[in-house]
């Protein structure tokens, strides 16, 4: 399986020397019955970077792609993520191993701890880091990192372990820049993930994305996605339409202006503009 669209996606340096690729697939809310098929839709169109969750539950489907596309392990970056259920280090344990084994493989290119949970555990996620520590060492997670951690999640990790996570993947768009954690991780040498970039769509009719694309020759998704990408995240649009996954892919042959960055930057509405939950209160675990 080939494309001329994958050699396109740059490549970042994360802080433990890997890369990763800049641009991703999501695979969230992809029913595990579709996802083989989606992913393989996306691996058609020239995406290499899949990003999965435990609580997800479609990580077999991802893993049955990759067994049935032709394609190397090591053409493909693997994200998952741990379950909110499983922080305590013998079920993180035994559920990254259950991980490995739905994936059809012995590694995982990134693991995060998905949500921090600071009011769950007696607020002890640091103990579920360390254990992630232990998966990297051992080589099963080539790198580890976080996922909606806060400046303060941060400061505590640093404080607390020798390891400094290689990613937080956090809400970012248009209309919740989430400047202050994006901060905090790029003072720490940690690259930021961008989840929901488009705002689940919210965005796509601002009228300063519509000027921008209309000016620009590009739809409005790929406007924001372009956003992203130059202001030096990794994203990952979701879409289960294979012409929309090839739309999505389409750059990197583009550039905005400075003014167009900043403006779009400037949507920005802080708290308002959240639209996922805030990762101070957040305490869902799945039954």
């Amino acid at each position: 399986m080939t494309s001329g669209t994958t050699s396109a996606i740059p490549d970042l340096t994360l802080n433990d020397g890997t890369t990763i690729p800049q641009l991703g697939f999501g695979v969230f809310q992809v029913p595990p019955a579709e996802t083989e098929k989606v992913t393989l839709d996306a691996f058609e169109a020239g995406y290499r970077h899949i990003d999965t969750a435990q609580m997800y539950g479609n990580e077999k489907g991802v893993g049955a792609a990759l067994a049935s596309s032709g394609l190397a392990r090591d053409e493909v970056y693997l994200t998952t993520k741990l379950n909110n259920a499983f922080h305590r280090p013998d079920d993180a344990r035994r559920t990254f191993e259950q991980s490995l084994a739905d994936l059809g493989t012995d590694h995982v290119d990134l693991f995060l701890i998905h949500w921090p949970l600071p009011t769950r555990y007696d607020g002890d996620f640091v103990s579920t880091w360390n254990t992630l520590i232990e998966f990297a060492a051992d080589g099963r997670a080539r790198s580890i990192g976080v996922s909606n951690f806060t400046p303060e999640h941060l400061a505590r990790l640093a404080a607390e372990t020798s390891v400094v996570p290689a990613v937080n993947q956090i809400e970012v768009h248009p209309y919740f820049g989430n400047e202050a954690t994006r901060a905090a991780g790029a003072a720490a040498g940690i690259l930021t993930e961008a989840w929901s970039p488009i705002a689940q769509g919210a965005v796509l009719d601002d009228p300063t994305v519509v000027a921008i694309a209309e000016r620009v020759g590009r739809t409005p998704s790929q406007v924001v996605l372009r956003w992203h990408v130059q202001r030096g995240d990794i994203v990952f649009p979701k879409t289960v339409t294979p012409a929309r996954m090839r739309e999505n892919l389409a750059l990197f042959d583009f550039e905005l202006g400075a003014d167009d960055v900043a403006a779009i930057t400037a949507l920005d509405r802080g708290e308002k503009g959240r639209r996922g939950p805030d990762p101070e209160t957040f305490d869902w675990i799945p039954a």
